[in-house]
């Protein structure tokens, strides 16, 4: 995927935008966004996700509205709509793929926020022809963004502390969990592991965890769960398990920016011995690099 922009810069830039203008998508930005969301690769693990923008109808926003803060979303020329086929892990590639659209409309200018929740049963699914397999983990509601934000958008940020972020000692490792990592540490890879902490996370709970394996230059990747958020979401609400979404959006921040700097490597999926893990906690990949 080629950007205009530095995708550090995209990454920086983009923000949950709940408040669109009233102007149409204009056909040009309209069909470079179709054409991106066609040739969607596979992510990491090998399953492709099926991408569709649809024009938002008053029918589309009636679904929103049981979905919490979801409701405030006004005004949205449209929807990126996404479905991907059950298998052992495709929330992951699901993450890493739309996050990829995501950022590339931001670097077309335009607005946009992740909605995760259930959307397997709902009018979404039937304009995407999902068939009996697949499922629709979440959507994305794109256009352009209002010049301000209304007070009540900056309520919702303001109440998800989508500013605030984890440390870094919180998040990276050195050859296992019991030694952080910093920005000196690590040298060139310093960039492409902010990258990570800066990225979206459902209810901003940022359960990624890497530990650098210093022998091998690996970075291993680690799902920590938040107790209790999956089952309490799952129970309640039906949602998708968001958290292994967040896994691939951070693998797509960390593989993008490195190779827009040009370091390069690949994805790997054999489980290392790193000695005991903390609570919660499980292996999802490795990326091996080349430097």
């Amino acid at each position: 995927m080629k950007t205009k922009k530095p995708i550090t810069d995209i990454i920086r830039k983009r923000h949950s935008c709940r408040t669109y203008s009233t102007r149409p998508v204009e056909k040009d930005l309209k069909d470079q966004l179709e054409q991106l969301l066609a040739d969607s690769p596979a992510g990491p693990f090998g399953s492709r996700s099926r991408f569709e923008l649809i024009t938002a109808t008053d029918e589309d926003r009636d679904v929103l509205k049981d979905l919490g803060t979801y409701g405030f979303i006004k005004d949205p020329a449209g929807f990126i709509l996404s479905a991907v086929k059950q298998s052992p892990r495709n929330l992951e590639d699901f993450g890493y793929a739309m996050e990829r659209n995501i950022l590339y409309a931001t670097d077309l200018g335009l607005g946009t926020c992740w909605l995760g929740g259930s959307f397997t049963r709902s009018t979404f699914a039937e304009k995407i022809s999902a068939k009996e397999d697949e499922t629709l983990p979440a959507v994305a509601s794109v256009g352009h963004m209002a010049p301000k934000m209304r007070m009540v958008e900056k309520a919702i940020r303001w109440g998800a502390g989508a500013k605030n972020r984890k440390p870094w000692k919180d998040l990276f490792f050195k050859n296992g969990f019991n030694g952080s990592l910093s920005p000196e540490d690590i040298g060139i890879w310093a960039e492409p592991l902010e990258m990570v902490r800066i990225a979206p996370s459902a209810s901003n709970r940022q359960p990624w965890r890497i530990v650098h394996e210093s022998t091998t230059r690996r970075f291993h990747f680690y799902l920590q769960r938040s107790k209790g958020y999956q089952t309490r979401n799952k129970i309640l609400f039906g949602i998708a398990d968001l958290q292994r979404v967040d896994m691939g959006i951070a693998m797509c921040h960390f593989e993008m920016t490195g190779k827009d700097l040009g370091f390069f490597g690949k994805w790997s999926f054999d489980e290392p011995n790193i000695g005991k893990l903390p609570e919660l906690t499980s292996y999802v990949a490795s990326w091996q690099t080349s430097q």
